[in-house]
């Protein structure tokens, strides 16, 4: 119903229309603001490095005032963030990210487009970014895509001159778009691009800058404004009932995994763009000035002109469809522009155009959701034209299929014509899956190897039906995808993208298995099947030196979607060991390892992503003390997760529920990540967790985010403590051990800086760097060329227990299974357990 809402609103005129959002229903200002975009032969590129770093005020203002194409070059899809709704991290997030940064365009009016770079995590400076990212290749990306989009201006949401003072990522991101700008048009730059595209020289380049680059609304008030161009991006449009910021809220609120979820604003508000490369207008307030955005900017534009400029400025709103003539006589002239780049953007607009100008609805249902290759789908077919224009269906063709209907039929007005095909599914169909993560890439880089698919938002639909049509006498395609369109009694209508899947996946339920002892564990495997009654075998393949009973098992599911589990012993070795365990399913000699992962939220469309099925394995030896461990969800983790596989029983906390003495059952309080930035509860709460430590209670404090004016929660621990934005990126930076006394690293576990190998993305952030005398820091850290950071790790004795604060990134370490990370946390839960007080121990 969100989606139905937002296309009335007439809004919605992006190019990258994707399979699940509801078939587009146009009003006439819909369709008369298409048309004025149809009449701008402009293009605008903003670039930056992560999803919602995208000013959305900007683009809807260049989408739907300036009704200049436009496009947001997103460098990476965002997988190193942290997610506020649901526990996909990595390349899981990465794919939620993506989907995100789809919905805010198809509200703001923009496309969207993506380079190979992959979100690695933090990093505070360009020279690390562009290293580990591989320059070149990501340089040649976005030479790429400025060549295909050919912009007249790109704008960059950071500024090129100031490494290190940002993240190294946005830094980065100006850095190659202005080494871009002028190596776009150079023939022998990236010259195997241009096999398949051509050179282009965009007009000018701009930095999107504001008062906060200079420091103060002050400053920037002073500052010298003379080669900068100035836009009040607060226009109202009356056709859509509403403004440009407010529809820039309701896009920059699609990013929810990242807390973007905010009230929209109305009135006046300028952005300023400064010139980089280029002439500055003469017209401080049009960024295309001096551009020719006409149809005269293409050969044999001018005819087309003429038609297009009548209709928009003719416009009839009662009855639209007293247009089609001069749109069909249009788009026959468009066919034989010998401009390849406008005549096939143009054409795809102007056959949105008539489509709604001709009340036509086609649409293309698969009556399953997804099927595997080889296999045969029954296509219901609905057309239907709601005007009283000529119209004749000739025939409709599904792609990759030989045959195709041809029922030669008059469309009667608003007379429904219903067909069905029946599809066998090509034996060479390529899973539905995004097509990124199809190769293991590197820590910063997809792979991917197909130049065709490099910069595009997602997989290419597996299916589209084409529809040849005869309106007015014209011959014309109009191409719709293959959705699966059904209904749920609590939700009503939906729509969701066909995919075509393999006939078996696998999944194990724990990406991480950890072996505290040499114990034999039985391990669930989880088959599922993608068509009716298959039988195969299963076996695992493990790591050198583990056992698994039995060898392979036999197996077979009835019906399609079913699951299976089946069993498995596996025995760890004696000694430490990590590994990998594979499921491997044979059917008729062909093996599957894959697992079927799906992302379903309801402000974005369902994604099934296919990832080797593979779980980590890790035998360790550890000790632990304490059994029950309460845990107080934030912005979402895995850690509860992580602590079960260690043999602790972790139960959630209703922080309704809590009153005095009602946390005493619990040996240790975990509170999630960003609890207290997330839980509003906590405000009234925190006094009661702070008496269970009086008590004799262990509670452990994980990161929280702090603004400019710090995180404002005024008993955030029982001594002062100031979380600030203090954090180390490397992951393998060196870790010096303060504490060496203190029972936290020597009980009982042992800990040396050893088990800080193999942490992934990030030591941790958000340390605080002020604290109580009470505190003892544990850990001291540092980024290369930086000073010491030792708020990491703080232990304080409250009481008769304990209050530990840390901003480690445990809930990235945890669900990776590194060793190192739960033995320390072990140690943390078991503080106060056997004599282990520290008020025995070091203070700062």
């Amino acid at each position: 119903m969100r989606h139905f809402l937002v296309f009335c609103l007439g809004i919605l005129f992006s190019t990258n229309l994707i399979l699940a959002q509801l078939p587009k229903k146009s009003t006439t200002s819909d369709i008369y603001h298409s048309v004025q975009k149809l009449n701008f032969l402009g293009t605008a590129l903003y670039i930056a490095a992560h999803p919602d770093d995208e000013n959305t005020r900007l683009i809807s203002y260049l989408s739907n005032e300036v009704k200049a194409r436009t496009a947001y070059l997103s460098l990476t899809r965002g997988d190193g963030g942290q997610n506020l709704i649901g526990t996909e991290l990595r390349e899981l997030l990465g794919v939620l990210r993506t989907e995100e940064l789809l919905a805010a365009r198809r509200i703001d009016g923009g496309e969207q487009y993506f380079t190979r770079a992959n979100d690695f995590g933090y990093s505070k400076h360009p020279d690390e970014t562009l290293e580990i990212w591989n320059k070149e290749a990501v340089l040649g990306d976005v030479v790429w895509a400025i060549r295909n989009l050919k912009p007249d201006v790109i704008i960059n949401r950071f500024d090129h001159r100031s490494p290190g003072s940002t993240h190294g990522h946005h830094t980065s991101s100006a850095m190659l778009s202005v080494e871009a700008f002028d190596l776009v048009n150079d023939k022998n730059a990236y010259p195997s691009q241009l096999t398949l595209t051509e050179t282009w020289q965009p007009k000018r380049l701009f930095f999107n800058t504001s008062w906060w680059f200079y420091g103060s609304e002050e400053n920037f008030k002073n500052a010298d404004k003379s080669n900068m161009l100035s836009l009040d991006v607060g226009v109202y449009y009356p056709l859509m009932g509403l403004s440009n910021n407010e529809i820039a809220s309701m896009a920059s609120s699609q990013h929810l995994c990242q807390g973007f979820g905010r009230i929209s604003t109305r009135g006046s508000e300028d952005e300023y763009i400064e010139l980089l490369k280029g002439d500055l207008p003469l017209d401080k307030n049009n960024v295309f000035d001096g551009i020719d955005t006409s149809w005269s900017r293409v050969k044999g534009g001018k005819a087309i002109g003429e038609l297009l400029y009548g209709v928009e400025n003719n416009f009839n709103f009662k009855d639209p469809t007293v247009h089609l003539p001069e749109l069909m006589e249009a788009y026959k002239l468009l066919q034989n522009i010998s401009d390849e780049h406008w005549r096939s953007i143009k054409t795809k607009e102007l056959e949105e155009i008539i489509t709604a100008v001709a009340g036509l609805y086609l649409e293309a249902s698969s009556e399953e959701t997804d099927a595997v290759p080889g296999s045969t789908i029954t296509i219901d077919i609905e057309v239907l034209q709601r005007s009283n224009a000529n119209l004749q269906l000739n025939s409709i063709k599904i792609s990759g299929a030989q045959d195709a209907l041809s029922p030669n039929l008059p469309l009667k007005t608003n007379i429904k014509e219903n067909f069905k095909i029946d599809f066998k599914i090509p034996e060479n169909t390529d899973y539905t899956s995004p097509y990124w993560l199809t190769k293991k890439g590197s820590l910063g880089m997809y792979a991917v190897d197909n130049q065709k698919l490099i910069g595009k938002a997602e997989t290419p639909i597996p299916f589209t039906v084409t529809f040849n049509l005869i309106i007015d006498g014209t011959p014309i395609a109009i191409n719709s995808p293959v959705v699966h369109h059904y209904s749920k009694p609590d939700k009503g209508e939906l729509y969701e993208p066909f995919e075509v899947l393999p006939q078996i996946t696998t999944r194990i339920n724990d990406k991480v298995i950890i072996f505290s002892d040499s114990e034999t564990k039985e391990l669930p495997v989880h088959i599922r099947s993608g068509k009716d009654n298959i039988g195969g075998v299963i076996s695992l393949e493990v790591p050198k030196n583990w056992k698994v009973t039995p060898t392979e098992i036999n197996f077979n599911i009835a019906q399609k979607g079913d699951e299976s589990t089946v069993y498995f012993k596996v025995t760890p070795p004696n000694k430490e060991s990590e590994g990998e365990i594979t499921p491997r399913v044979t059917v008729n000699k062909k093996v599957y390892s894959q697992e079927l992962v799906v992302i379903n939220y309801d402000h974005i469309p369902k994604q099934s992503v296919l990832l080797p099925a593979s779980v980590k394995v890790v035998r360790l030896n550890i000790q632990k003390e304490g059994e029950n461990i309460g845990y107080i969800m934030g912005a979402g983790d895995d850690v509860p997760k992580s602590l079960e596989q260690i043999g602790y029983k972790v139960f959630p906390i209703d922080l309704n529920s809590v009153q005095e003495g009602t946390l005493s059952k619990f040996d240790a309080i975990v509170v999630g990540i960003r609890a207290y930035n997330v839980v509003d509860a906590l405000r009234f709460k925190q006094k009661y967790l702070l008496d269970y430590v009086k008590d004799g209670g262990n509670l452990i404090v994980q990161y929280n985010t702090s603004g400019r004016n710090g995180l404002n929660f005024h008993n955030l621990a029982p001594y002062p403590l100031n979380v600030s934005r203090d954090r180390v990126a490397d992951e393998n930076s060196p870790v010096t051990i303060l504490a060496k006394e203190h029972p936290i690293v020597n009980v009982p576990n042992k800990i040396s800086v050893t088990d800080f190998d193999g942490w992934v993305q990030e030591r941790g952030l958000y340390f605080p760097n002020e604290w109580g005398t009470e505190f003892t820091p544990i850990l001291s850290m540092q980024d290369k060329g930086e000073s010491p950071t030792n708020g990491s790790l703080l232990v304080a004795s409250y009481g008769k227990g304990n209050y530990i604060y840390t901003g480690l990134s445990f809930f990235r370490e945890l669900p990776e299974g590194v060793a190192g990370a739960y033995k320390l946390f072990a140690n943390m839960l078991s503080l106060g357990k056997e004599n282990s007080n520290p008020e025995n121990s070091l203070k700062n």
